[in-house]
Order: structure tokens, then C-alpha cells, then sequence
């Protein structure tokens, strides 16, 4: 990769955190046997919408699952200044949210494929088992 990922701002490891963690979750969609786009969709937001993700770094932190830098990089995403707001979600929420998808984004460009499939498996299985109460 030649995007130097320690110079990037919070917004744009992001932006590519955002597009890891949905092809983490549309495989996992498509290995459920769901194959209906509506269907997809509708399901991929429990997993992918800022409140999911808000809840799952929640839950990173009680179980202190993220190393010290997954935290200083999780909080560069939360606290970068955006110029655009999610639709339908506290600000708050959507804030930590984008501090979710740039602690992907910051694994998926230093290459920690292992360690970015294990928090993937992980938000899945949080989310299947928490998420849908």
C-alpha cells in the first residue's frame, strides 16, 4: 500500500474502514444463504448502521479488546472533524461510528488481516448474539 495509514486523517481510514467491514459482512450474509436483495439490505443494517457500530466499540471497551493503538486510531476516527452528518442518528453516534469504521480502516492498510478477520468474526457473532434482543 503506498498510502502512508499513519499520516491519514480519521475520515479518510474511514472511508476505507467502511467498505471493509461490508464485504466482511455481505460474505457473511451471503454464506447465511440470504440471496434476496431486500433481504440483505435490511439484515446488513444491524451489523453495518452507525448504532450497531456505536454498540459494538461499546463492547470492544468493556471486554478491553483493542490494543492501545486500535484505541489511539479508533479515537483519531471518533474525533475527526467531518462535514457531513448521518441521517436519522445522534451526532454523538455517528461520531463513534466513524471511529469504528477508521479502526478498520487502519488495520485493513497496515495489512493486520488476522487480527482484522478475528474483530470482524467477532462484531458477527456480537451482534448475532446481542444485537438482535
Amino acid at each position: 500500500m503506498t498510502a502512508d495509514y499513519q499520516q491519514m486523517n480519521g475520515i479518510a481510514l474511514a472511508y476505507m474502514g467502511d467498505a471493509i467491514y461490508e464485504v466482511y459482512i455481505r460474505r457473511h450474509l451471503l454464506e447465511e444463504g440470504l440471496t434476496k436483495p431486500t433481504k440483505l439490505h435490511h439484515t446488513a443494517t444491524h451489523f453495518v448502521s452507525a448504532k450497531a457500530q456505536a454498540f459494538l466499540i461499546e463492547k470492544m471497551q468493556e471486554q478491553e479488546l483493542l490494543s492501545a493503538t486500535e484505541e489511539e486510531f479508533f479515537k483519531r476516527g471518533r474525533n475527526a472533524k467531518s462535514h457531513t452528518s448521518a441521517k436519522n442518528t445522534a451526532i454523538m453516534t455517528y461520531r463513534i461510528s466513524t471511529g469504528f469504521e477508521a479502526l478498520f480502516g487502519y488495520l485493513y492498510l497496515s495489512g493486520q488481516e488476522e487480527r482484522l478477520d478475528q474483530l470482524a468474526q467477532w462484531c458477527i457473532t456480537t451482534v448475532e448474539r446481542e444485537g438482535k434482543k
